[in-house]
């Protein structure tokens, strides 16, 4: 029998997988803390529906729960999202060097063609005003002859 012990940052992505527990992030974030009747007026389900979002967002440490009164006001605890970014980063930098590579031979395939912005890169250094034949005009021989 295998024993699976969850990662505490699967809990985490596993709650950033609900858009109604990123929503309520974003309004934790932006508004600050809220006790859950104000949070659940937010959305369109059953208050026992939106208290198991809360409790997955609490399990993976995202929101604290404090007591004031009667009510249970839920704060945004944003120190598990460091666990996201640095998942994130080497994927980040994976990226931004494969750009960088298509801005280069972007770049270079500019510079051979002569591309000067003017008249979209079709004169020749050799021959200024000749346009070179390109997928445009191919696309125009193919429309002549039909």
């Amino acid at each position: 029998m295998t024993t699976t012990v969850e990662a505490p940052e699967d809990r985490v992505f596993a709650a950033l997988a609900s858009p109604v527990r990123r929503e309520v992030l974003r309004l934790l974030r932006e508004e600050g803390p809220q006790p859950v009747r104000l949070l659940a007026g937010h959305f369109d389900m059953a208050r026992p529906s939106f208290s198991e979002h809360l409790r997955v967002l609490r399990e993976a440490g995202l929101v604290s729960e404090r007591k004031v009164g009667r009510e249970r006001l839920y704060r945004l605890e944003a120190v598990p999202l460091t666990q996201v970014r640095e998942w994130l980063t080497p994927y980040e930098r994976f990226w931004r060097e494969r750009l960088a590579g298509l801005r280069d031979l972007l770049d270079t395939m500019d510079h051979r063609d002569g591309v000067n912005g003017v008249d979209g890169g079709r004169d020749t250094d050799e021959h200024p005003g000749a346009v070179q034949d390109g997928p445009a005009d191919t696309l125009n021989q193919e429309d002549d002859t039909r």
